[in-house]
């Protein structure tokens, strides 16, 4: 097993990642991160509580610039409950960098996350209903994005999105 030290991943993140009380990284993280890091892309696949959302969420925090105040990545998670929970391990991930994460999701006020919205998250983690009501209102715009990640982009299929 890898440490994340061994990923050459910068101060910030390292102490949020200590913080989070991760030692070693598991085989989904070992596989992903250095590609992630490269910036390529790639398709994941492991089984609940393996640790796919930092596998994701460690290179996006790293990719980004805390000084460009645009939407630079986005999550499609299948629920709004999933959509909560990715952004509470990304904003985690990013805390000691200054990253900024913003879940938008179905039922709740619209209201509420445009007035989140003109904080200027660097990350927006929601599901693809209510990320396509912002964009038809133009209260997300998606032109500086840099990376996708479609989160168990299986079940999003099911559901018919």
């Amino acid at each position: 097993m890898m440490t994340f030290n061994e990923f050459g991943l910068t101060d910030p993140v390292i102490r949020s990642i200590n913080n989070m009380g991760f030692e070693e990284a598991t085989p989904i993280q070992e596989q992903a991160i250095p590609i992630g890091l490269s910036g390529q892309d790639l398709i994941g696949q492991a089984h609940t509580g393996t640790g796919k959302t930092a596998a994701f969420g460690i290179p996006m925090v790293e990719f980004f610039d805390v000084e460009r105040d645009q939407i630079q990545g986005v999550v499609l998670t299948p629920t709004r409950e999933l959509a909560i929970q990715v952004a509470e391990e990304l904003n985690k991930i990013g805390q000691f960098k200054g990253i900024r994460t913003l879940p938008i999701y179905g039922g709740q006020d619209i209201t509420r996350q445009i007035r989140a919205l003109k904080n200027r998250p660097h990350i927006i983690v929601g599901t693809p209903g209510r990320l396509m009501d912002h964009m038809r209102r133009k209260t997300v715009r998606l032109n500086q994005v840099r990376m996708v990640v479609l989160d168990e982009a299986d079940e999003m299929l099911n559901m018919g999105f």
